[in-house]
């Protein structure tokens, strides 16, 4: 869990936020509002917007923030490599912190962002918890657990493709540069992890917390097909980058749960009892682990068959478009997995 410095005695480097955004004008707002209120202030914020078709451009504007327009994207990027990228080339701070624009930031997220960075040294990443307001945004309850399990896991101490979680990270710009950046990575889907393994090539220290009551988000709040879309980009091929010894566990968890599932078909039988109970415990531990991971509420956790009927989904949407299609489709935009653009 990312600690909370408060009135830290934090060395006053300079501070460049870099906010890639494509249709983000609902969340961009309470973004930018928390940024205002930081008790460290950074020294410039930069929204780059990737060829929004909404008042994102606008709304940044409004809040007096340095709006880029990003240029037309060329063969072998990203959208989000290439607007983090001219991002950066527009900034001139000696920490970066890039954001993504469904990010909320309590009042000292910033100063203990900094104050953990100076003092963990390389860089650091946070992964927000996840505020689900909606009924279909809690399916996602699964899915957030695992990745968070994922993510902080003992075994990826020495996992040397341990990535970063790129909806909020902390760097040196000596750090950044000195790996190439996000042109290094241009045509990664999964530019968060691919980064943090190309840190860790350098010899730059990686660490990933959990963001607490300081760094949170609100993921797909756009409707299902966005959520569905979100997380199916990189289900599949995020699994390349876990260590085995993160994974087994992670799929025999997985199986268990599946079996759980199948109590009611065994009624009257001898397997009927000790399946209920194992549906039980799921239930328990869903309660307990979810809360630190998001709302989920107590339904969700009890009723763990939705969340795992969307993973399902999720997983198979994924394989299909990882390994029959051979491209992911993310905010209009197809992306070959290979990495050219459509």
């Amino acid at each position: 869990m990312l600690p909370m410095h408060r009135g830290s005695d934090v060395q006053r480097d300079t501070i460049s936020v870099i906010i890639p955004a494509r249709n983000e004008a609902l969340n961009l707002p309470k973004l930018l509002e928390s940024l205002a209120i930081q008790s460290v202030q950074p020294d410039e914020v930069i929204v780059v917007d990737d060829g929004s078709e909404d008042d994102t451009r606008a709304i940044g504007q409004g809040y007096g923030v340095k709006v880029l327009i990003a240029p037309d994207l060329p063969d072998g990027w990203t959208g989000k490599t290439w607007a983090v990228w001219n991002g950066y080339l527009q900034s001139s701070g000696e920490i970066l912190v890039f954001l993504d624009a469904d990010v909320r930031l309590s009042r000292y997220a910033m100063e203990s962002l900094i104050a953990e960075q100076k003092k963990q040294g390389g860089v650091i990443s946070a992964v927000p918890y996840h505020k689900a307001e909606k009924f279909y945004e809690k399916f996602a309850m699964m899915l957030n657990v695992l990745g968070v399990f994922a993510f902080t896991s003992p075994f990826e101490r020495r996992n040397s493709k341990k990535g970063l979680y790129g909806a909020c990270i902390i760097t040196s710009r000596y750090d950044y540069e000195k790996i190439g950046g996000h042109e290094g990575i241009r045509s990664e889907m999964l530019d968060d992890l691919n980064l943090g393994a190309r840190f860790q090539r350098e010899g730059i220290k990686v660490s990933n917390y959990l963001g607490g009551r300081l760094v949170a988000f609100r993921m797909y709040g756009h409707g299902v097909k966005s959520e569905l879309e979100g997380f199916s980009k990189g289900a599949i091929l995020s699994t390349s980058a876990v260590s085995g010894l993160t994974l087994v566990p992670l799929i025999l968890w997985i199986v268990g749960l599946i079996a759980s599932q199948t109590f009611f078909f065994y009624i009257g039988s001898h397997l009927w009892f000790a399946l209920c109970v194992g549906y039980a415990l799921y239930a328990v531990e869903f309660l307990y682990f979810s809360r630190h991971v998001g709302s989920f509420g107590v339904l969700h956790p009890i009723c763990h068959f939705m969340s795992l009927v969307f993973f399902l989904v999720v997983v198979g949407y994924s394989l299909y478009q990882a390994v029959i299609r051979k491209k992911v489709v993310w905010k209009g935009r197809y992306v070959d997995v290979g990495g050219d653009n459509k």
